[in-house]
Protein backbone atom coordinates (compact mmCIF):
# COMPACT_ATOMS: atom_id res chain seq x y z
CA UNK A 1 0.00 0.00 0.00
CA UNK A 2 1.39 3.45 -0.96
CA UNK A 3 0.35 6.92 -0.05
CA UNK A 4 0.75 10.11 -2.08
CA UNK A 5 0.06 13.48 -0.45
CA UNK A 6 -0.65 16.50 -2.64
CA UNK A 7 -1.07 20.21 -2.12
CA UNK A 8 -4.52 20.97 -0.66
CA UNK A 9 -7.11 22.27 -3.15
CA UNK A 10 -10.85 22.60 -3.81
CA UNK A 11 -13.31 20.22 -5.46
CA UNK A 12 -16.53 20.52 -7.44
CA UNK A 13 -18.28 17.52 -5.82
CA UNK A 14 -22.01 18.30 -5.68
CA UNK A 15 -22.39 16.49 -2.29
CA UNK A 16 -19.75 18.54 -0.51
CA UNK A 17 -22.05 21.46 0.30
CA UNK A 18 -24.52 19.35 2.27
CA UNK A 19 -21.80 17.73 4.30
CA UNK A 20 -20.15 21.08 5.02
CA UNK A 21 -23.46 22.48 6.22
CA UNK A 22 -23.88 19.49 8.49
CA UNK A 23 -20.35 20.00 9.82
CA UNK A 24 -20.95 23.70 10.38
CA UNK A 25 -24.18 23.00 12.23
CA UNK A 26 -22.43 20.41 14.40
CA UNK A 27 -19.56 22.75 15.09
CA UNK A 28 -21.86 25.62 16.05
CA UNK A 29 -23.89 23.36 18.34
CA UNK A 30 -20.65 22.13 19.91
CA UNK A 31 -19.43 25.69 20.39
CA UNK A 32 -22.67 26.65 22.12
CA UNK A 33 -22.47 23.61 24.40
CA UNK A 34 -18.81 24.40 25.09
CA UNK A 35 -19.66 27.96 26.01
CA UNK A 36 -22.26 26.72 28.46
CA UNK A 37 -20.02 24.08 30.03
CA UNK A 38 -16.76 26.16 29.71
CA UNK A 39 -15.09 22.96 28.44
CA UNK A 40 -15.42 21.84 24.77
CA UNK A 41 -17.03 18.43 24.25
CA UNK A 42 -14.81 15.41 23.51
CA UNK A 43 -13.56 15.18 19.94
CA UNK A 44 -15.15 12.17 18.24
CA UNK A 45 -12.83 9.50 16.91
CA UNK A 46 -12.62 9.81 13.11
CA UNK A 47 -11.82 6.12 12.56
CA UNK A 48 -15.28 5.10 13.81
CA UNK A 49 -17.11 6.88 10.96
CA UNK A 50 -14.50 8.43 8.66
CA UNK A 51 -17.10 9.00 5.93
CA UNK A 52 -18.69 11.70 8.14
CA UNK A 53 -15.56 13.83 7.89
CA UNK A 54 -14.18 13.20 4.41
CA UNK A 55 -14.32 11.33 1.15
CA UNK A 56 -12.18 9.87 -1.67
CA UNK A 57 -13.16 10.71 -5.24
CA UNK A 58 -12.89 8.43 -8.28
CA UNK A 59 -9.38 9.63 -9.01
CA UNK A 60 -8.19 8.76 -5.51
CA UNK A 61 -8.06 12.33 -4.17
CA UNK A 62 -8.81 12.48 -0.45
CA UNK A 63 -10.86 15.37 0.98
CA UNK A 64 -11.64 16.51 4.55
CA UNK A 65 -14.81 18.49 5.30
CA UNK A 66 -14.35 21.85 7.07
CA UNK A 67 -16.52 24.81 7.94
CA UNK A 68 -15.14 26.58 4.88
CA UNK A 69 -15.73 23.67 2.53
CA UNK A 70 -13.71 20.64 1.48
CA UNK A 71 -9.93 20.61 1.54
CA UNK A 72 -7.65 18.15 -0.25
CA UNK A 73 -5.46 16.30 2.20
CA UNK A 74 -3.81 13.76 -0.06
CA UNK A 75 -4.18 11.01 -2.65
CA UNK A 76 -4.86 7.30 -2.29
CA UNK A 77 -3.94 5.05 -5.23
CA UNK A 78 -3.02 1.73 -3.60
CA UNK A 79 -6.29 0.24 -2.62
CA UNK A 80 -9.98 0.71 -1.95
CA UNK A 81 -11.16 4.28 -1.25
CA UNK A 82 -12.52 3.14 2.10
CA UNK A 83 -9.06 2.03 3.15
CA UNK A 84 -7.58 5.38 2.13
CA UNK A 85 -10.23 7.26 4.10
CA UNK A 86 -9.58 5.08 7.13
CA UNK A 87 -5.86 5.72 6.86
CA UNK A 88 -6.28 9.51 7.05
CA UNK A 89 -8.83 9.10 9.85
CA UNK A 90 -6.30 7.14 11.90
CA UNK A 91 -3.81 9.96 11.45
CA UNK A 92 -6.47 12.35 12.77
CA UNK A 93 -7.02 10.08 15.76
CA UNK A 94 -3.29 10.13 16.51
CA UNK A 95 -3.39 13.91 16.76
CA UNK A 96 -6.63 13.73 18.75
CA UNK A 97 -4.99 11.27 21.20
CA UNK A 98 -2.00 13.57 21.63
CA UNK A 99 -4.31 16.52 22.40
CA UNK A 100 -6.36 14.51 24.90
CA UNK A 101 -3.19 13.31 26.58
CA UNK A 102 -2.05 16.94 26.98
CA UNK A 103 -5.45 17.90 28.41
CA UNK A 104 -5.45 14.97 30.84
CA UNK A 105 -1.96 15.73 32.12
CA UNK A 106 -2.81 19.38 32.62
CA UNK A 107 -5.99 18.53 34.51
CA UNK A 108 -4.17 16.10 36.81
CA UNK A 109 -1.29 18.48 37.38
CA UNK A 110 1.22 15.90 36.19
CA UNK A 111 2.05 17.66 32.94
CA UNK A 112 4.56 20.42 32.28
CA UNK A 113 2.49 23.50 31.34
CA UNK A 114 5.30 24.96 29.25
CA UNK A 115 5.73 21.76 27.26
CA UNK A 116 1.96 21.44 26.87
CA UNK A 117 1.72 25.01 25.58
CA UNK A 118 4.49 24.44 23.02
CA UNK A 119 2.99 21.16 21.81
CA UNK A 120 -0.53 22.60 21.57
CA UNK A 121 0.70 25.58 19.57
CA UNK A 122 2.55 23.26 17.18
CA UNK A 123 -0.61 21.18 16.71
CA UNK A 124 -2.71 24.31 16.24
CA UNK A 125 -0.37 25.64 13.56
CA UNK A 126 -0.35 22.27 11.73
CA UNK A 127 -4.15 21.86 11.63
CA UNK A 128 -4.58 24.28 8.73
CA UNK A 129 -2.92 21.89 6.26
CA UNK A 130 -2.86 18.64 8.23
CA UNK A 131 -3.27 15.56 6.04
CA UNK A 132 -5.97 14.06 8.21
CA UNK A 133 -9.68 13.27 8.05
CA UNK A 134 -11.82 14.07 11.11
CA UNK A 135 -13.75 16.78 13.01
CA UNK A 136 -11.15 19.50 12.59
CA UNK A 137 -13.40 22.17 14.13
CA UNK A 138 -13.90 20.16 17.32
CA UNK A 139 -10.21 19.34 17.43
CA UNK A 140 -9.32 23.01 16.98
CA UNK A 141 -11.66 23.91 19.86
CA UNK A 142 -10.05 21.23 21.98
CA UNK A 143 -6.61 22.57 21.16
CA UNK A 144 -7.77 26.07 22.13
CA UNK A 145 -8.94 24.65 25.44
CA UNK A 146 -5.56 23.00 26.01
CA UNK A 147 -3.79 26.25 25.15
CA UNK A 148 -5.96 28.14 27.64
CA UNK A 149 -5.39 25.52 30.32
CA UNK A 150 -1.65 25.50 29.67
CA UNK A 151 -1.51 29.29 29.84
CA UNK A 152 -3.55 29.22 33.05
CA UNK A 153 -1.27 26.55 34.51
CA UNK A 154 1.75 28.62 33.56
CA UNK A 155 0.30 31.64 35.35
CA UNK A 156 -0.50 29.52 38.38
CA UNK A 157 2.98 28.04 38.31
CA UNK A 158 4.39 31.53 38.12
CA UNK A 159 2.28 32.66 41.05
CA UNK A 160 3.19 29.51 42.98
CA UNK A 161 6.85 30.09 42.21
CA UNK A 162 6.61 33.66 43.43
CA UNK A 163 4.79 32.51 46.56
CA UNK A 164 7.39 29.82 47.14
CA UNK A 165 10.12 32.38 46.64
CA UNK A 166 8.42 34.76 49.06
CA UNK A 167 7.90 31.96 51.58
CA UNK A 168 11.52 30.89 51.27
CA UNK A 169 12.68 34.47 51.75
CA UNK A 170 10.34 34.91 54.70
CA UNK A 171 11.61 31.70 56.30
CA UNK A 172 15.21 32.72 55.87
CA UNK A 173 14.37 36.10 57.35
CA UNK A 174 12.81 34.33 60.36
CA UNK A 175 15.95 32.25 60.76
CA UNK A 176 18.13 35.37 60.55
CA UNK A 177 16.07 37.19 63.16
CA UNK A 178 16.19 34.16 65.46
CA UNK A 179 19.96 33.93 65.00
CA UNK A 180 20.32 37.65 65.79
CA UNK A 181 18.23 37.27 68.94
CA UNK A 182 20.40 34.35 70.07
CA UNK A 183 23.55 36.30 69.29
CA UNK A 184 22.45 39.33 71.31
CA UNK A 185 20.56 37.81 74.23
CA UNK A 186 21.12 34.10 74.88
CA UNK A 187 23.43 32.93 77.66
CA UNK A 188 22.52 29.26 77.26
CA UNK A 189 25.65 28.66 75.28
CA UNK A 190 25.25 24.99 74.41
CA UNK A 191 21.55 25.22 73.57
CA UNK A 192 22.05 28.37 71.51
CA UNK A 193 25.09 26.92 69.72
CA UNK A 194 23.16 23.77 68.81
CA UNK A 195 20.27 25.89 67.57
CA UNK A 196 22.54 27.99 65.34
CA UNK A 197 23.91 24.81 63.77
CA UNK A 198 20.34 23.57 63.20
CA UNK A 199 19.47 26.92 61.60
CA UNK A 200 22.43 26.57 59.24
CA UNK A 201 21.33 23.05 58.28
CA UNK A 202 17.81 24.25 57.54
CA UNK A 203 19.18 27.28 55.66
CA UNK A 204 20.96 24.96 53.21
CA UNK A 205 17.69 23.22 52.37
CA UNK A 206 15.81 26.42 51.45
CA UNK A 207 15.85 27.20 47.72
CA UNK A 208 14.31 29.74 45.39
CA UNK A 209 15.32 33.03 47.04
CA UNK A 210 16.65 35.58 44.59
CA UNK A 211 20.41 35.98 44.67
CA UNK A 212 20.50 39.55 45.99
CA UNK A 213 18.11 38.89 48.85
CA UNK A 214 19.81 35.61 49.67
CA UNK A 215 23.23 37.28 49.91
CA UNK A 216 21.89 40.06 52.14
CA UNK A 217 20.25 37.57 54.50
CA UNK A 218 23.35 35.38 54.54
CA UNK A 219 25.53 38.34 55.54
CA UNK A 220 23.18 39.06 58.47
CA UNK A 221 23.18 35.41 59.51
CA UNK A 222 26.97 35.16 59.35
CA UNK A 223 27.32 38.37 61.34
CA UNK A 224 24.96 37.00 64.02
CA UNK A 225 26.93 33.74 64.26
CA UNK A 226 30.19 35.64 64.59
CA UNK A 227 28.72 37.89 67.30
CA UNK A 228 27.47 34.87 69.23
CA UNK A 229 30.84 33.15 68.99
CA UNK A 230 32.59 36.29 70.25
CA UNK A 231 30.22 36.63 73.21
CA UNK A 232 30.55 32.95 74.03
CA UNK A 233 34.35 33.13 73.83
CA UNK A 234 34.40 36.20 76.07
CA UNK A 235 32.08 34.47 78.54
CA UNK A 236 34.27 31.40 78.85
CA UNK A 237 37.39 33.55 79.13
CA UNK A 238 35.75 35.41 82.05
CA UNK A 239 34.67 32.07 83.47
CA UNK A 240 38.24 30.83 83.40
CA UNK A 241 39.35 33.93 85.29
CA UNK A 242 36.56 33.51 87.83
CA UNK A 243 37.48 29.87 88.32
CA UNK A 244 41.05 30.87 89.00
CA UNK A 245 39.88 33.28 91.70
CA UNK A 246 37.55 30.60 93.09
CA UNK A 247 40.43 28.13 93.24
CA UNK A 248 42.56 30.55 95.25
CA UNK A 249 39.70 31.34 97.65
CA UNK A 250 38.88 27.66 98.19
CA UNK A 251 42.54 26.91 98.85
CA UNK A 252 42.40 29.46 101.69
CA UNK A 253 39.19 27.92 103.07
CA UNK A 254 40.71 24.43 103.00
CA UNK A 255 43.79 25.60 104.90
CA UNK A 256 41.65 27.20 107.61
CA UNK A 257 39.46 24.10 107.85
CA UNK A 258 42.52 21.91 108.33
CA UNK A 259 43.81 24.19 111.12
CA UNK A 260 40.52 23.83 113.03
CA UNK A 261 40.58 20.02 113.08
CA UNK A 262 42.24 19.78 116.53
CA UNK A 263 40.10 22.47 118.21
CA UNK A 264 38.27 21.51 121.45
CA UNK A 265 36.16 24.65 121.42
CA UNK A 266 33.25 22.63 120.08
CA UNK A 267 30.49 25.23 119.74
CA UNK A 268 32.37 28.13 118.10
CA UNK A 269 34.43 25.78 115.91
CA UNK A 270 31.31 23.97 114.65
CA UNK A 271 29.80 27.37 113.91
CA UNK A 272 32.92 28.38 112.01
CA UNK A 273 32.78 25.22 109.91
CA UNK A 274 29.20 26.15 108.95
CA UNK A 275 30.41 29.60 107.95
CA UNK A 276 33.22 28.06 105.92
CA UNK A 277 30.67 25.95 104.06
CA UNK A 278 28.65 29.07 103.21
CA UNK A 279 31.81 30.82 102.01
CA UNK A 280 32.76 27.72 99.98
CA UNK A 281 29.47 27.84 98.08
CA UNK A 282 29.79 31.59 97.56
CA UNK A 283 33.31 31.22 96.15
CA UNK A 284 31.99 29.66 92.93
CA UNK A 285 33.39 26.77 90.91
CA UNK A 286 37.09 26.23 90.38
CA UNK A 287 38.37 24.12 87.47
CA UNK A 288 36.80 20.69 87.89
CA UNK A 289 39.89 18.68 88.75
CA UNK A 290 41.14 21.26 91.26
CA UNK A 291 37.64 21.78 92.65
CA UNK A 292 37.19 18.06 93.33
CA UNK A 293 40.60 17.76 95.03
CA UNK A 294 40.04 20.82 97.23
CA UNK A 295 36.58 19.59 98.19
CA UNK A 296 37.99 16.25 99.30
CA UNK A 297 40.47 18.03 101.58
CA UNK A 298 37.82 20.38 102.94
CA UNK A 299 35.38 17.56 103.61
CA UNK A 300 38.09 15.41 105.23
CA UNK A 301 39.00 18.21 107.66
CA UNK A 302 35.35 18.84 108.49
CA UNK A 303 34.63 15.14 109.03
CA UNK A 304 37.69 14.75 111.28
CA UNK A 305 36.60 17.61 113.54
CA UNK A 306 33.01 16.45 113.85
CA UNK A 307 34.16 12.88 114.50
CA UNK A 308 36.24 14.16 117.43
CA UNK A 309 33.33 16.24 118.66
CA UNK A 310 30.97 13.27 118.37
CA UNK A 311 33.37 11.14 120.44
CA UNK A 312 33.65 13.87 123.07
CA UNK A 313 29.88 14.27 123.16
CA UNK A 314 29.47 10.53 123.59
CA UNK A 315 31.71 10.67 126.66
CA UNK A 316 29.80 13.71 127.92
CA UNK A 317 26.47 11.97 127.35
CA UNK A 318 27.65 9.00 129.40
CA UNK A 319 28.62 11.40 132.19
CA UNK A 320 25.28 13.22 131.96
CA UNK A 321 23.42 9.89 132.09
CA UNK A 322 25.29 9.00 135.32
CA UNK A 323 24.41 12.43 136.73
CA UNK A 324 20.75 11.83 135.91
CA UNK A 325 20.87 8.56 137.84
CA UNK A 326 22.34 10.36 140.91
CA UNK A 327 19.63 13.04 140.71
CA UNK A 328 16.94 10.37 140.52
CA UNK A 329 18.30 8.98 143.81
CA UNK A 330 18.23 12.49 145.34
CA UNK A 331 14.62 12.91 144.23
CA UNK A 332 13.66 9.75 146.11
CA UNK A 333 15.20 11.31 149.22
CA UNK A 334 13.63 14.74 148.56
CA UNK A 335 10.13 13.34 148.11
CA UNK A 336 10.28 11.89 151.65
CA UNK A 337 10.54 15.38 153.22
CA UNK A 338 7.45 16.06 155.46
CA UNK A 339 7.10 19.79 156.23
CA UNK A 340 3.95 19.26 158.26
CA UNK A 341 5.88 17.52 161.08
CA UNK A 342 8.92 19.76 161.53
CA UNK A 343 9.02 22.68 159.11
CA UNK A 344 12.49 23.91 160.03
CA UNK A 345 14.02 20.42 159.73
CA UNK A 346 12.30 20.03 156.35
CA UNK A 347 13.78 23.31 155.14
CA UNK A 348 17.29 22.33 156.21
CA UNK A 349 17.00 18.90 154.58
CA UNK A 350 15.80 20.50 151.31
CA UNK A 351 18.69 22.97 151.40
CA UNK A 352 21.25 20.16 151.71
CA UNK A 353 19.60 18.25 148.84
CA UNK A 354 19.73 21.38 146.63
CA UNK A 355 23.46 21.75 147.30
CA UNK A 356 24.13 18.14 146.37
CA UNK A 357 21.86 18.53 143.29
CA UNK A 358 23.92 21.44 141.97
CA UNK A 359 27.18 19.64 142.72
CA UNK A 360 26.20 16.62 140.62
CA UNK A 361 26.18 18.72 137.41
CA UNK A 362 24.39 18.49 134.06
CA UNK A 363 22.08 15.75 132.82
CA UNK A 364 20.97 14.86 129.25
CA UNK A 365 19.01 17.73 127.74
CA UNK A 366 15.90 15.64 127.15
CA UNK A 367 15.69 14.87 130.90
CA UNK A 368 16.26 18.36 132.31
CA UNK A 369 12.59 19.36 132.40
CA UNK A 370 11.50 16.07 133.95
CA UNK A 371 14.07 16.04 136.79
CA UNK A 372 13.92 19.76 137.51
CA UNK A 373 10.13 19.58 137.56
CA UNK A 374 10.11 16.86 140.21
CA UNK A 375 12.55 18.78 142.46
CA UNK A 376 10.54 21.98 141.94
CA UNK A 377 7.43 20.16 143.15
CA UNK A 378 9.18 19.30 146.43
CA UNK A 379 10.38 22.90 146.74
CA UNK A 380 6.84 24.19 146.18
CA UNK A 381 5.50 21.86 148.83
CA UNK A 382 7.98 23.13 151.44
CA UNK A 383 7.51 26.75 150.37
CA UNK A 384 3.73 26.35 150.64
CA UNK A 385 4.05 25.10 154.24
CA UNK A 386 6.26 28.08 155.09
CA UNK A 387 3.75 30.53 153.61
CA UNK A 388 0.85 28.90 155.46
CA UNK A 389 2.65 29.22 158.78
CA UNK A 390 3.34 32.85 158.09
CA UNK A 391 -0.30 33.54 157.28
CA UNK A 392 -1.43 31.87 160.48
CA UNK A 393 0.85 34.12 162.50
CA UNK A 394 -0.23 37.33 160.77
CA UNK A 395 -2.03 39.64 163.36
CA UNK A 396 -3.27 41.98 160.68
CA UNK A 397 -5.61 39.29 159.30
CA UNK A 398 -7.46 38.97 162.65
CA UNK A 399 -7.68 42.73 162.95
CA UNK A 400 -9.26 42.98 159.49
CA UNK A 401 -11.89 40.38 160.46
CA UNK A 402 -12.84 42.35 163.58
CA UNK A 403 -12.94 45.58 161.63
CA UNK A 404 -15.19 44.10 158.90
CA UNK A 405 -17.55 42.60 161.55
CA UNK A 406 -17.84 45.96 163.32
CA UNK A 407 -18.71 47.73 160.07
CA UNK A 408 -21.38 45.11 159.27
CA UNK A 409 -22.99 45.62 162.68
CA UNK A 410 -22.81 49.42 162.29
CA UNK A 411 -24.67 49.44 158.94
CA UNK A 412 -27.23 46.87 160.13
CA UNK A 413 -28.01 49.14 163.12
CA UNK A 414 -28.39 52.16 160.84
CA UNK A 415 -30.75 50.21 158.59
CA UNK A 416 -32.91 49.15 161.58
CA UNK A 417 -33.16 52.69 162.86
CA UNK A 418 -34.06 54.12 159.43
CA UNK A 419 -36.74 51.46 158.87
CA UNK A 420 -38.17 52.17 162.36
CA UNK A 421 -38.28 55.86 161.45
CA UNK A 422 -40.07 55.04 158.20
CA UNK A 423 -37.14 56.21 156.04
CA UNK A 424 -37.20 53.49 153.47
CA UNK A 425 -34.55 55.04 151.22
CA UNK A 426 -31.93 55.35 153.99
CA UNK A 427 -32.80 51.88 155.25
CA UNK A 428 -32.14 50.35 151.79
CA UNK A 429 -28.84 52.23 151.47
CA UNK A 430 -27.66 51.02 154.85
CA UNK A 431 -28.70 47.42 154.08
CA UNK A 432 -26.79 47.52 150.74
CA UNK A 433 -23.64 48.73 152.54
CA UNK A 434 -24.09 46.10 155.23
CA UNK A 435 -24.33 43.41 152.52
CA UNK A 436 -21.10 44.54 150.87
CA UNK A 437 -19.19 44.55 154.15
CA UNK A 438 -20.65 41.17 154.99
CA UNK A 439 -19.13 39.72 151.80
CA UNK A 440 -15.74 41.19 152.67
CA UNK A 441 -16.03 39.80 156.19
CA UNK A 442 -16.73 36.32 154.83
CA UNK A 443 -13.65 36.49 152.57
CA UNK A 444 -11.45 37.64 155.47
CA UNK A 445 -12.73 34.89 157.77
CA UNK A 446 -12.08 32.27 155.07
CA UNK A 447 -8.52 33.50 154.64
CA UNK A 448 -7.86 33.20 158.37
CA UNK A 449 -9.50 29.75 158.51
CA UNK A 450 -7.34 28.41 155.67
CA UNK A 451 -4.04 29.21 157.36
Amino acid sequence: MTEHETTPGTTGDSGAGAVVEETQAGTQAGAQAGAQASVPPPVPAASDHPERWGRVDEEGTVYVKTADGERVVGSWQAGEPVEGLAHFARRFDDIRTEVELLATRLSSGAGDPKHALTSAKHIQESLADAAVVGDLAALAARVEHVLAKAQEALEQAKVAKEEARAAAGARKLELVEEAEALANESTQWKVAGDRLRAILDEWKTIRGVDRKTDEQLWRRFSKARDAFNRRRGSHFADLDRQRGVAKQRKQELVEEAEKLVDSDDWGPTAGRYKELMVEWKAAGRAPKEADDALWQRFRAAQDAFFARRSEAFSERDAEFAANAKLKEELLVEAEQIDPSHDLEAARQQLYRIQERWDAIGKVPRERVRELEGKLRAVEERVRGAVDAQWRRSDPEAEARVAQFRERVEQFESQAAKARAAGDKRRAEQAEAQAKQWREWLAAAEQAVASR
